[in-house]
């Protein structure tokens, strides 16, 4: 019985075995079933983070003077969309965004912090996993946009950066 029981264990050498072989090659995926134990292991498709680079104030006040219909619509009152100018992080995916690594440690940046490419700038926990925004220019951060352990969609601006 000892010995049928071994059989139907997938056994933690042979597990180490098949995420080594994923790992180190193409394969996506694989599912294993020995008797009553299944072993489902998927490679995770990585995400690069996505920023939008600054638009050229030649261009924002080009489009500003070309007159369009809805312009005259709009409400006075109402206020205009802030253009931001500088480097702009956007969310690479959903979840929630941190500018902690733990709750009681300090920010990774904070406005006026020098940053280079590389610098981790925040988190985003999406799934129980924890995403590292990275930086990928040099810059000063000019302006926090999202705050602290609140929910943010994909493409959502988390912060600005000016560039040095």
């Amino acid at each position: 019985m000892a010995d049928q029981e071994r059989n139907n264990a997938l056994l933690t050498d042979e597990v180490r075995d098949l995420v080594a072989l994923i790992k180190d090659t193409d394969i996506a995926e694989v599912l294993i079933e020995r008797g009553d134990a299944k072993l489902h292991i998927k490679r995770a498709v990585a995400q690069p983070a996505i920023a939008q680079h600054m638009v050229p104030a030649q261009m924002i006040q080009a489009a500003a003077a070309t007159p369009t219909a809805t312009a005259a619509l709009t409400p006075a009152s109402a206020p205009a969309a802030e253009e931001p100018s500088g480097y702009v992080v956007t969310a690479p995916m959903v979840g929630t965004f941190y500018t902690t690594p733990a709750p009681k440690d300090p920010p990774y940046v904070q406005v006026g912090d020098e940053v280079k490419p590389g610098d981790v700038l925040g988190i985003i926990e999406a799934m129980k996993i924890m995403n590292e925004i990275e930086c990928e220019v040099h810059g000063r951060v000019k302006r926090m946009v999202a705050e602290h352990g609140q929910p943010v969609e994909y493409g959502q601006t988390l912060m600005v950066i000016e560039l040095l």
